[in-house]
């Protein structure tokens, strides 16, 4: 346990969440999630852990109610809304980290892939889809197995 934790202060990212934002940054995950989050008129402010969460995302693509482009997540709701439900916004950290290991926007045709493979085993884009099985099924709101119908 560091000090920060024992302490209590949890003011600042941590040393790795430094160095995912950094890595999303160079790799320009994020400034591509900011460019998306500008055109799409969003409210953009500082979330925790290093993200950066623009909220009031209104363009129908893609259908969920967040989704996460480097370390920006873009949500539906307000900022408010996405913070106070934790499970989530752990679920779109963990999406952050995946951008950072697959070196940017090579994640988004890996995921695509993903999701494809997915929706052929089960019939739905999360289930079988490896990103979201390591981000956590429950926590981004898909079901744990699927059938194909």
């Amino acid at each position: 346990m560091t000090s920060r934790q024992r302490t209590g202060s949890f003011d600042g990212p941590t040393t790795a969440q430094r160095l995912r934002w950094a890595a999303n940054l160079l790799n320009g995950s994020t400034l591509a999630g900011l460019a998306v989050a500008l055109a799409a008129r969003t409210r953009i402010s500082c979330g925790p852990r290093g993200m950066v969460i623009a909220a009031g995302y209104r363009w129908r693509l893609p259908f969920a109610h967040a989704y996460t482009l480097g370390n920006v997540v873009l949500c539906r709701s307000t900022v408010e809304e996405l913070v106070s439900h934790p499970t989530l916004l752990g679920h779109e950290e963990r999406h952050c980290s995946q951008y950072a290991w697959c070196l940017g926007l090579p994640f988004i045709p890996l995921y695509l892939a993903a999701a494809a493979w997915s929706v052929l085993r089960t019939g739905n884009p999360g289930t079988a889809n490896i990103f979201e099985r390591r981000a956590g099924l429950a926590a981004g709101g898909y079901p744990l197995t699927g059938r194909r119908t």
